[in-house]
């Protein structure tokens, strides 16, 4: 009985509209059994309650490519072997289905694209036809990642994830120009549906979807290659075609009883990755499937090895060390050695990349040098050892044709967890600015290529490097007596305080001087010729009694959109009863409290609401929520809709306490708003919320508006 008490839990969650988290949390894994399944499968999708969109089908099939579709079908239910009682109404189902698709996206059907075996395993759920609709598009958009094409991009992050765990399984493929594309297209089109058979699918499904992760597929597909490697690489020698062959049949070995344990190893394998590609290609590579959207720009397809996000290296740098599923890098700085003297983080092992070329004896041994270095720093369990390996260069293009030779080489001596941080040192620099002395040994401004540039051309860099207050100074001497390369990472909690403290020099500039500003809010900070002209402005903070003056007018969200980092909108420095609500927050009419469930019809039409805004909530591990951001004249609320007209309150926050609002340049609609109050000097960031907004630059000018008149009364009051 006990063993049967998560299937009467189950059961109970299904009655009181349970999410994805419920049945993950009920079920942990297992498979489900065939009563439960299609219910189960409809709340993981999220389409449990969605409208009848069938009805909207005039059923006049007179698509183009009508014939052709048809036919395919035919062919699909021959080779299936139904019985003929069923083959008429499955037959009807999958045409009327995909016709309507393809009128309902403006998509258009191609033979072999995955569809009919991706709508076959949904068909036998026994659903009605709009139910079964719901679930195809739900998995499309969700699962399917965009441009399943020869060379498309998503082929090229798969061949990056084998690279990085295989790098000698990659190169002979590659050596036979065998591209992913080759022989995993199906594999990605339809979650394997092609290739496995049916239990085995509905198995590998059932826990696919209480994952809720659209990367899992490729990380199913990473293990297909691992587990059977060694038979690859004895076809070495074999006909391209044969070896083609052989992989695209390899799901097929696929048993229900291996279900369990290739999906637990395809997490596994997902966890010892960096994650940083997930964020970066997320909206390129998922997102509605419509034919008229504008392809989202990838450039995957150049990379050498899998690209490191700062973010993600230095988040990772203060990951629990007891964790052994963590992610843990051992960083390797390539630059020249007058730059890396310059200034560099104190954990990093330099390899100086022109020894490659100057002195090839010398490079060997530093790179025995290198590796032994990691070995011990891994066994003494430091913050700077990991076994995978993160190249830095300097970011400059001219200089890290050599950092990619060395990364080469380590590739070619088919080397493991492989990656290239993205920006190099540049990166680095701007991700901290005026911090880095808090981050770096032996930094002198003066020979620092990135501090010199600034300093001859940039407003927004170069003045805040020359002007750093005394107590920043203390701070900076400070740091450099610490000596010890564990203590970056000691110092990094204390750092990020600081940094969330300083407002960017660009913002700064335009609210201290608007008309300078003005000119430079669309430059990217290290773009020195733009700048060489223009005189220095003072950077200083705005004090609580200037909150009413024009300095917080008419300025509109910047974002220093670069191609790797964040641009920042900081909302000024300020103190309301030190973080806590004012007596105007306080008086908000708004009903409902953090968590709470409400009719969302009926909330949206709150007095108190100035603007709404539909949205999704974007989670760091990549699950998406439709939602939407709510602005009173105080507070930002976040509504994750619900089923049957209702949603959740998930936040609300003061607007007093927005401190940052930050978006990207290859996803100018992903929009962060950060939080925090105030503490000592500096700001402390208590929480950050993550939404893809369509209209993101007008509700961040909304937001923004607020967050000044907010302000403005708060020093009213004071």
């Amino acid at each position: 009985m006990d063993d049967n008490l998560w299937l009467i839990e189950l059961e109970s969650a299904l009655l009181d509209d349970c999410n994805v988290n419920d049945i993950y949390g009920i079920c942990q894994g297992k498979s489900l059994p065939e009563a439960l399944r299609p219910d189960v499968w409809q709340v993981c999708l999220d389409v449990r309650h969605k409208s009848d969109q069938m009805s909207l089908f005039n059923e006049i099939y007179d698509l183009p490519f009508q014939n052709q579709l048809r036919e395919d079908c035919q062919k699909m239910l021959e080779r299936i072997g139904n019985d003929d009682e069923d083959k008429v109404s499955v037959l009807s189902d999958l045409e009327s289905i995909l016709t309507f698709y393809c009128k309902n996206r403006n998509l258009q059907y191609e033979t072999d694209n995955g569809w009919i075996e991706l709508l076959l395993p949904l068909l036998a759920l026994k659903l009605n036809r709009s139910e079964t609709y719901n679930l195809f598009e739900a998995i499309r958009d969700t699962y399917i990642p965009k441009g399943c094409k020869p060379k498309g991009n998503v082929f090229h992050v798969f061949r990056l994830l084998i690279l990085y765990h295989d790098p000698e399984l990659c190169t002979m493929l590659d050596t036979k120009k065998i591209s992913p594309d080759l022989y995993s297209q199906q594999w990605f089109q339809c979650l394997f549906a092609s290739s496995c058979s049916f239990s085995v699918i509905l198995s590998m499904w059932d826990l696919y979807f209480q994952h809720a992760d659209p990367f899992l597929v490729f990380f199913l597909g990473l293990i297909i290659l691992i587990n059977g490697r060694e038979q690859i690489l004895a076809l070495k020698d074999a006909p391209k075609e044969q070896i083609v062959e052989f992989l695209s049949n390899m799901p097929c070995a696929l048993e229900p009883d291996d279900v369990v344990d290739f999906c637990l190893l395809a997490q596994y394998y997902s966890m010892k990755t960096p994650s940083s590609f997930k964020t970066d290609f997320l909206k390129a590579l998922y997102g509605k499937q419509n034919e008229k959207g504008t392809p989202e720009e990838c450039s995957v397809s150049q990379a050498l090895c899998l690209p490191v996000s700062v973010y993600e290296l230095v988040e990772n740098s203060s990951i629990d060390l007891s964790s052994t599923e963590a992610v843990r890098f051992f960083l390797v700085d390539c630059r020249p050695a007058e730059q890396y003297n310059a200034g560099h983080l104190s954990t990093a092992f330099h390899l100086d990349c022109n020894l490659m070329l100057q002195e090839p004896v010398a490079f060997a041994t530093a790179v025995q040098g290198l590796l032994s270095a990691q070995r011990q720093s891994i066994e003494a369990n430091s913050n700077a050892g990991g076994e995978h390996l993160c190249f830095m260069g300097s970011g400059r293009v001219e200089e890290d044709q050599y950092t990619h030779m060395v990364v080469a080489s380590f590739l070619q001596k088919n080397t493991k967890y492989v990656s290239l941080l993205s920006g190099g040192y540049n990166a680095i620099h701007d991700y901290f600015g005026d911090h880095m002395a808090d981050c770096l040994e032996d930094h002198e401004p003066k020979k620092c290529l990135v501090c010199t540039r600034s300093s001859t051309g940039s407003l927004f860099e170069g003045v805040q490097m020359r002007q750093k207050s005394g107590q920043q100074a203390k701070r900076d001497s400070a740091s450099k007596q610490g000596g010890s390369s564990s203590d970056f990472f000691n110092r990094f909690s204390q750092v990020m305080k600081f940094k969330t403290a300083e407002v960017k020099g660009k913002l700064m500039d335009i609210i201290v001087n608007p008309t300078n500003g003005a000119n430079t809010a669309g430059t990217p900070t290290g773009d020195a010729n733009n700048h060489v002209n223009q005189m220095p402005v003072q950077q200083r903070h705005v004090s609580a009694a200037e909150r009413n003056g024009k300095r917080y007018r008419n300025v509109a969200p910047v974002f220093s959109i670069d191609d790797d980092h964040d641009g920042d909108f900081e909302a000024g420095p300020h103190s309301l009863d030190d973080g806590k609500e004012s007596a105007a927050n306080a008086a908000t009419k708004l009903p409902g409290d953090s968590k709470e469930i409400v009719t969302l019809n009926n909330y949206l039409k709150s007095p108190d609401i100035m603007n709404a805004f539909k949205c999704q909530e974007v989670h760091m591990n990549g699950y998406m929520y439709d939602s939407h951001l709510i602005i009173t004249p105080t507070h930002l609320i976040v509504l994750r809709e619900l089923p049957r007209g209702q949603a959740q309150i998930i936040v609300r926050r003061p607007l007093a306490s927005i401190v940052k609002i930050t978006a990207k340049k290859r996803h100018r609609d992903l929009i962060t708003f950060k939080y925090g109050f105030p503490d000592g000097d500096g700001l402390l960031i208590t929480d950050m919320d993550r939404f893809l907004i369509p209209n993101a630059s007008e509700a961040t000018a909304i937001v923004s508006k607020h967050i000044v008149q907010t302000l403005d009364d708060g020093a009213k009051l004071t």
